[in-house]
């Protein structure tokens, strides 16, 4: 046999060859197949640290806070994700969400509460962000319909009929109506932009962007006079507690007034129908967002006063209740109608 300078013959390379390119043809399908065991892995993974940040799979508690007797009575216990009740303008119920439906939670003087499903046409998914008109006559919520990659604002009639688009840019989530029912504010992203602060008429139109500043806002809510809304906003060492006038920050935001400035994250401020409270959510110092479940304070202040120039009132803030919660506890305006208690959802993780 001829050998080659290696000293191998031709023979033995040529079965090296067949026997290299065998291994390749075996190795090649498992490291395919290990690197879609690692994506499936990684986003196994993801799903499971965004089920342990902020979990679906809870007990839901709805309960109201009274001002009065400074008590708090659960009206409303499933082991099911339930978010953000509002109260009907009549006081007679609430309206809570769960697996992107609406639902009237009856608030019965005897006996348990009782769920009504609303009768939205099918094909709506809808989040936590919706509310009734003051007159309360219309119904807006935000929702993801039909091929919609993000979420719209709709006002249907207040029984879920007949709901119409009102936001065409996506996404786009309702937080309040103005005290007359001409407008509603919400938090849309535009253009690649952090979420801003939006008002629109609640009979269609153009939109008009309230904030521009490069900062995150969220959680916009009219105060009862019309002369503020109220929002949190991450501009200053975290989240906190900020408001504008209704026609906007003006350039540069320059309008906008801070309320609070502590170490905590505050979201959701949402004022009294009467006027004279502000109550939000409180987050641990150095939570990075809303969309988590943590350990939480529940706190209130008084309405600050209308004139302009206002100065961060954190020594009047006081710590109504502790719990268990973060997103969907209070996304939206919950006081009742009388301004004598306001609705919110504390959670407890199950196994």
């Amino acid at each position: 046999m001829k050998k080659l300078e290696t000293g191998y013959s031709v023979q033995w390379m040529a079965i090296i060859s067949m026997a290299a390119v065998a291994l390749v043809c075996v190795a090649a399908p498992l490291l395919a197949a290990g690197k879609v065991a690692k994506a499936g892995q990684a986003a196994s993974s993801s799903a499971a640290s965004e089920e342990a940040q902020n979990p679906t799979n809870v007990r839901s508690r709805i309960t109201i806070y009274d001002l009065a007797t400074k008590t708090i009575s659960v009206v409303f216990t499933d082991d099911k994700l339930w978010e953000a009740p509002n109260w009907s303008r009549d006081g007679k119920y609430l309206l809570v969400n769960s697996g992107g439906e609406l639902y009237r939670l009856v608030l019965h003087r005897k006996g348990p509460a009782t769920l009504e499903k609303i009768a939205l046409p099918t094909g709506y998914v809808c989040n936590n962000d919706k509310g009734y008109s003051p007159d309360g006559k219309r119904l807006a919520f935000s929702a993801i319909y039909g091929d919609a990659k993000g979420s719209h604002v709709y006002i249907a009639s207040a029984d879920g009929a007949n709901p119409q688009m009102i936001t065409p840019a996506q996404p786009s989530y309702f937080h309040g109506w103005s005290p007359d029912g001409e407008w509603f504010a919400y938090v849309a992203e535009r253009n690649g932009a952090p979420f801003h602060l939006y008002r629109m008429s609640s009979s269609g139109g153009e939109e008009e962007a309230l904030t521009t500043q490069p900062v995150f806002d969220d959680g916009p809510d009219y105060s009862p006079d019309g002369k503020w809304i109220y929002f949190n906003s991450k501009r200053i060492n975290g989240w906190d507690i900020w408001r504008i006038p209704p026609t906007g920050a003006g350039p540069n935001d320059e309008k906008a007034e801070r309320v609070t400035s502590d170490v905590m994250e505050d979201w959701f401020p949402h004022p009294s129908p009467d006027g004279k409270w502000l109550v939000f959510l409180s987050f641990p110092p150095g939570t990075p967002g809303h969309n988590a479940k943590t350990q939480v304070e529940l706190r209130m202040m008084p309405m600050p006063s209308s004139a302009p120039g206002l100065k961060p009132q954190d020594a009047k803030i006081v710590v109504l209740e502790k719990f268990f919660g973060g997103q969907g506890t209070i996304n939206v305006n919950s006081w009742s109608p009388d301004s004598k208690k306001f609705a919110y959802v504390t959670y407890e993780r199950l196994k």
